[in-house]
């Protein structure tokens, strides 16, 4: 299938890779004029290691536009510090920024932006060792930047970095040391620092159910908030109107006066900006902590350098959604007429295996629950395909019930429970059915169950 091109004027996006390989060809420029062997050189212009520059060209990348609303937007903002002797990649769709630095030989400070697909592209095959990107010319009007390593040259053409949009930035109250390129002031900016393993056990457990409807926007998201305690806990929670996730996590790095009210940690952050952090942090093995920056619109996540460069940052920083969460909470059920107790892998295998056929009839699986019996027997029925069931014992109390569920809710859960067994508690079969794992975990997960219909 051909990929329509997108709307970028300038011919920034319509120069292909081959293009771009054939001006290879060109004469390289002699010493003096931009290259990093020995002379003072004026201009920006920096060296590092190909496997640096092509991980962080792929990280900022997936925050570019894939269809820009201005033509900027389909580049990568990079910025040399030849004081700090560090490199900033810079991606912003206008709602999601990634920024990414690493240590460089910096000679020549500047800034510039270049096309990002084409510039990843070509770097991630270039032989490993070291490469420059020289953009020294860039007083010229349109002069191209050159890309140099062992296996040859490059020329790519780039846009002013006066043209890129101002990037979000979260300014704390106190000055930020290490905000090299600062952006929109936060007066009312809050920061504070997360064990990573609980941001991720909060993501995880909660995102797949946010919804995919962006008519309700705030729905696809997950809701964060901090509540009060010793030590504080931060609660996930995520819904898409027909199940709900909710998870609490000890967050020992807060003081515990902040879930009292100094920090008003109680917003919704996009689904998106949450899967690239999870994507960045689940790779993630020096670090244990991951700050948080946020105030009334935005939020940033100031990422731990990968091992062995600790001069290099990360920043995440994205707009929240707007809208007020629907109080979830009140979804629970106190009570309830039954209680079934039964083994987590089991159950996933048979529930994989009815799904097969439960798919070719919207997903849809029926439980019959017998308290005299003790078993749970899940079938399933396909018209023109057929049918199956399978039986598992459990522990139950309370009467016999017959209800059904949408297969896939339940898959997206349970493999995410990681105890031996769960339980599932229950009052009606139109009434909300309540998830848990067993043991110390905090973790809620509401479902409703599918109407059956008489037949």
């Amino acid at each position: 299938m051909v990929q329509a091109q997108r709307p970028v004027d300038r011919e920034l996006e319509a120069e292909s890779l081959a293009a771009v390989l054939r001006s290879s060809k060109t004469a390289a420029p002699q010493r003096g004029e931009g290259y990093l062997d020995g002379a003072v050189v004026s201009g920006f212009s920096f060296t590092c290691e190909q496997a640096d520059l092509s991980h962080h060209l792929a990280s900022v990348g997936r925050a570019v536009a894939s269809r820009p609303a201005l033509p900027v937007l389909a580049n990568v903002l990079v910025e040399a510090d030849a004081e700090t002797q560090r490199v900033a990649l810079t991606a912003f769709d206008l709602n999601l920024c990634i920024r990414s630095e690493f240590e460089a030989q910096v000679r020549g400070s500047g800034r510039t932006t270049l096309p990002a697909k084409l510039l990843s592209d070509i770097v991630s095959r270039l032989p490993s060792g070291p490469v420059t990107l020289d953009a020294s010319s860039q007083a010229k009007e349109s002069a191209p930047v050159i890309l140099m390593s062992a296996a040859g040259q490059y020329q790519v053409r780039s846009l002013s970095a006066e043209e890129y949009p101002t990037l979000p930035e979260i300014s704390l109250p106190a000055a930020d040391a290490d905000g090299d390129f600062a952006g929109e002031e936060s007066p009312t900016a809050q920061a504070l620092e997360l064990p990573i393993e609980s941001l991720l056990q909060g993501i995880g457990q909660t995102l797949f159910a946010a919804s995919g409807d962006e008519t309700k926007q705030v729905l696809t998201g997950v809701h964060v908030k901090l509540l009060a305690g010793d030590p504080p806990c931060l609660e996930f929670a995520a819904t898409d109107g027909h199940r709900l996730a909710m998870v609490q996590v000890e967050a020992e790095g807060i003081p515990v006066a902040s879930a009292h009210g100094e920090i008003g940690l109680d917003f919704t952050i996009p689904a998106r900006t949450l899967r690239e952090v999870e994507r960045i942090l689940g790779t993630q093995t020096a670090a244990s902590t991951v700050e948080l920056r946020f105030d009334r619109s935005q939020v940033q996540f100031v990422l731990p350098p990968r091992a062995g460069k600790t001069q290099c940052q990360r920043r995440i920083t994205s707009r929240l959604l707007e809208g007020q969460y629907p109080d979830y909470n009140r979804l629970i059920p106190r009570q309830f007429e039954r209680q079934i107790t039964l083994e987590r892998r089991p159950l996933i295998e048979s529930l994989e295996r009815v799904g097969v056929l439960a798919a070719q009839r919207n997903d849809i699986v029926k439980f019959n629950l017998s308290a005299a019996t003790q078993t749970l027997r899940i079938s399933t029925e396909a018209p023109d395909v057929g049918s199956g069931e399978e039986s598992l014992p459990v522990q139950m109390s309370g009467p016999d019930l017959e209800l059904a569920f949408n297969v896939r809710y339940l898959l997206d859960a349970l493999r995410v429970f990681h105890t031996q067994q769960v339980s599932l508690e229950l009052n009606g079969a139109t009434q909300p059915a309540i998830w848990k794992p067993l043991g110390a975990m905090r973790l809620c997960y509401l479902v409703m169950p599918v109407q059956l219909r008489a037949t």
